[in-house]
């Protein structure tokens, strides 16, 4: 009997896809035992979009939360996502190798790269560097839908990545577009190009149609897939493990994962999102217009912020419209960050102005002039390049330099006496004064695993400082903390 074999992405693509990573560490921590003991093939954890939220927003040290957690992982490799680019910035390579080498030190074993264009060369520098830092280099292969991007194609790029001698390659569908109908001729050919590389498919549910994928692409051949544990499944975010698994042994398969020490994580999990009022994932309705202009859900709500803020929050459709056109444009790049957003933000402007690239982002610019990936130039309609380049901005542009720190260079820009590579990299993605903030918010919040809400109020009061005693007071029901010095 064939074994369906699962990674993990709650803790990383999940929460990312429905809590904006907002999932504090000591919501991870009561869980860890349970994932463990499931038998996933590996567990995704973080990457460097993490740093800023945790620094910034939650005020909690991505450094010790790792070194919380990781060591408890004892039978699970441990991975992270981190691509060529990082975020809307274009960074030194130095600073990805730093990154790199950092997770190795904190136990991280494996790494999935991206690069938004598919591109060989960008992957190969990445490799080295994941190499270099002593982790398993994966190629995230990024799907998408256009009229160049046929099976051959996705088949071409997995002989480049394979060529680079690595350990595993991923079809990532991140805006969940792909079908079941495409995934029975896609994922024969990109299982015949790896030729016998390990190839799993990533795939969200935006569209309703992620679960069904999975099982044309077990049925197909592809049998290591990516999941999440609900409530941080569906949605927005990768299928269910559950309804995976369930469906795969209905149709004769052996799924090689134990759901029981799974169901007390989505316990634990849903009352981490009721307490915190955080999403809870759900299947869409089908929509069919995603498949057309293709912009990732948590973008959609972004551009009608956009409009609303302008007074145009009626013409969310028409800047949808208008994202399809402006694609095909721009050569029809993957619609995966940062480039969705340089046309989703590219369309808005078109909408608002009332005329079509009258007004550029200095993104746009870069596009154009193949900064984001030589494509971009290249694949371009060449009356819109024109219109782009032939303004003072993008001349500015052109003769800005290109980042090139050195190592030494960032030690000496972010760092100084006493100060670690790890708090280098948060003050590089933050600031020196963000990281004095976080320090100065002390230890990171713990959550009951029983779920019990009063139970996590007294525990987060106890460790007030300011105060030396609490009086909870509700009908039939009082409660005093005290403060008591020791004896």
């Amino acid at each position: 009997m064939t074994e369906v074999r699962f990674v993990d992405t709650t803790l990383r693509d999940g929460q990312q896809s429905l809590w904006a990573y907002n999932m504090r560490t000591g919501m991870i921590v009561p869980v860890v035992d349970q994932m463990d003991q499931a038998g996933f093939e590996a567990i995704e954890l973080g990457g460097p979009v993490e740093l800023p939220k945790c620094v910034k927003e939650l005020r909690e040290d991505p450094w010790e939360r790792y070194r919380h957690v990781i060591p408890k992982f004892e039978r699970t490799p441990l991975r992270l996502i981190h691509g060529t680019r990082s975020g809307f910035a274009i960074y030194p390579h130095a600073l990805h190798q730093l990154y790199d080498t950092c997770m190795a030190n904190v136990g991280v074993t494996e790494v999935r790269i991206s690069d938004s264009w598919n591109d060989p060369a960008d992957w190969a520098w990445r490799v080295k560097q994941a190499k270099n830092a002593g982790l398993k280099p994966i190629i995230n292969l990024i799907y998408t839908v256009s009229p160049r991007h046929t099976d051959e194609h996705f088949a071409a790029k997995v002989r480049e990545a394979i060529a680079l001698h690595i350990y595993r390659i991923i079809l990532k569908d991140p805006g969940g577009i792909l079908t079941p109908e495409r995934t029975k001729t896609l994922a024969p050919a990109v299982l015949n190009a790896a030729n016998g590389t390990t190839v799993e498919l990533h795939t969200h549910c935006t569209t309703g149609l992620g679960t069904l994928c999975c099982l044309e692409a077990i049925k197909a051949g592809m049998t290591n897939v990516n999941t999440a544990i609900p409530p941080l499944a569906d949605g927005s975010s990768n299928p269910s493990v559950f309804n995976v698994a369930m469906n795969a042994r209905a149709l004769g398969y052996a799924a090689s994962i134990d759901e029981e020490p799974l169901r007390q994580v989505t316990k634990h999990f849903t009352t981490c999102a009721k307490q915190e009022n955080l999403p809870i994932g759900k299947t869409p309705e089908y929509d069919y217009a995603q498949y057309v202009h293709q912009i990732p859900g948590g973008m959609i709500s972004n551009l009608r912020h956009q409009l609303t803020l302008v007074g145009m929050e009626n013409k969310l459709d028409q800047t949808l419209e208008e994202a399809a056109q402006v694609r095909a444009e721009f050569g029809y790049p993957i619609m995966v960050t940062p480039l969705s957003q340089f046309v989703g933000s590219q369309a808005a402007i078109n909408v608002i102005v009332g005329e079509r690239y009258k007004q550029v982002t200095d993104q746009t610019i870069e596009y154009t002039m193949g900064i984001w990936g030589k494509e971009g130039a290249a694949f371009m309609d060449s009356n819109v390049k024109e219109k782009i380049l032939n303004r003072p901005r993008a001349k500015e542009i052109a003769e800005r330099p290109h980042p090139t720190d050195s190592l030494q260079d960032l030690r000496r820009k972010y760092g100084g006496q006493g100060v670690s590579d790890e708090e280098v990299l948060s003050r590089f993605f933050t600031s020196k004064e963000d990281v004095e903030r976080m320090h100065a918010a002390g230890p990171a919040r713990t959550y009951a695993t029983n779920g019990n809400p009063l139970l996590n109020l007294v525990a987060e009061l106890s460790k007030q400082t300011e105060r030396t005693s609490v009086f909870i007071e509700r009908p039939n029901f009082s409660i005093r903390l005290e403060k008591r010095r020791a004896h």
